[in-house]
């Protein structure tokens, strides 16, 4: 159901293109299909928002209306915040805060139906409601094939097990997230550290080698962007909606006012 859009942004990494998306925490659908033309992908955020399910479908269904690929950020590992969400019909997957490979090898569990993982089975919208079953054995294959699994190296522990975690099979992807990185190596927002310059860096060569792809969050600071794009960098999360809305409307005030 969902394999055309996120076939499409693996497509684009292979081929070496960078895809940008912005992060949606606003509720409403709308924002989703608003941003749809624009985008690589969708960044729908669950962590640090007051999404629920209903809302999230809502805009993977906008998402998916609009041919762009959409990655959930689920709030953890936890299988009560992982499987609804691929139920729901996420294509891809972002869990934040892990710490061990242990932690992602039961993410990656979680979201590969056997014999691959141990994926409960119930997927309504992401079978077309049952439809898809009419190949039981394909459709398994397809989404064990398709699903985009990725993870968030944001804490030092995890950056100790780093090696051992871009082994895992079945992971796509490693997604630095460089200001909750600097906070656990005690440096918070010195992004420009060396230390935190350094661990980046090795983020970077170390999933390359394993053939993962590395995505990135950032805010609106495009020289950021720019440079680890630069560096290796696939995909980046690039700012969020209610961001857009106020520098937007701050911009063409001031370009009325004539303050620019």
């Amino acid at each position: 159901m969902f394999s055309r859009e996120i076939s499409a942004f693996r497509d684009r990494l292979a081929g070496g293109e960078l895809c940008l998306g912005p992060a949606v925490t606003f509720i409403d659908p709308a924002v989703t299909e608003a941003l749809c033309d624009s985008a690589d992908f969708i960044w729908i955020d669950t962590e640090h928002t007051a999404m629920n399910l209903e809302s999230v479908t809502k805009h993977l269904m906008a998402a998916r209306a609009g041919g762009t690929a959409a990655l959930v950020r689920v709030p953890s590992s936890a299988i009560g915040h992982v499987k609804p969400i691929l139920d729901a019909g996420a294509p891809g997957i972002v869990v934040p805060q892990v710490r061990s490979a242990a932690e992602v090898r039961g993410v990656v569990d979680a979201c590969r139906y056997p014999p691959v993982g141990d994926r409960g089975f119930g997927p309504h919208r992401p079978s077309n409601y049952g439809r898809a079953f009419a190949d039981f054995d394909a459709y398994v294959d397809d989404m064990n094939r398709d699903l985009f699994v990725s993870v968030q190296i944001e804490h030092v522990e995890a950056y100790r097990e780093l090696e051992a975690i871009a082994a895992i099979p079945g992971l796509d992807s490693l997604v630095i997230g460089p200001v909750d990185l600097s906070g656990s190596m005690g440096t918070l927002g010195r992004l420009e550290d060396d230390e935190i310059v350094a661990a980046m860096e090795r983020i970077i060569d170390v999933g390359h080698e394993a053939g993962l792809s590395i995505g990135m969050g950032m805010g609106s600071q495009y020289a950021f962007g720019r440079r680890w794009s630069n560096r290796g960098v696939d995909w980046i999360q690039v700012d969020c909606d209610y961001s857009y809305l106020i520098s937007g409307f701050e911009r063409v005030a001031a370009g009325v006012r004539g303050d620019d």
